[in-house]
């Protein structure tokens, strides 16, 4: 894990707190917050994030600053968006972001 995801992480936790339902997992070659075993974010290697927003939320989330597409292999995954690290440097965005997923995946099953 890089010093930039790991800081991420770090931030990511104080938003989330200390909640039951979260865990972290390995994936994507680093380490996710999962909420009631759906993944939330990823931290990125070079401080970006990985966020869930489902397929209906895709294009709205797209138009926030710093947002992109999320593709894997050639593939772009709906419900999926990569937001550049540049941008999560201020906790109010970075907050936004994980309420954002949270709203999502509040929505789904638990595993």
């Amino acid at each position: 894990m890089s010093l930039a995801s790991e800081e991420l992480s770090d931030r990511i936790r104080e938003h989330l707190g200390l909640h039951p339902a979260v865990a972290e997992q390995r994936m994507f070659g680093g380490r996710c917050f999962m909420l009631n075993g759906n993944m939330l974010v990823c931290p990125m290697k070079d401080g970006g994030m990985l966020v869930r927003v489902g397929k209906d939320g895709h294009a709205d989330a797209l138009a926030r600053p710093g947002a992109r597409p999320m593709t894997m292999g050639g593939r772009t995954m709906s419900g999926f968006i990569e937001v550049t690290g540049d941008v999560l440097e201020e906790d109010d965005v970075l907050r936004d972001w994980i309420v954002l997923a949270r709203s999502f995946v509040d929505t789904l099953p638990a595993k």
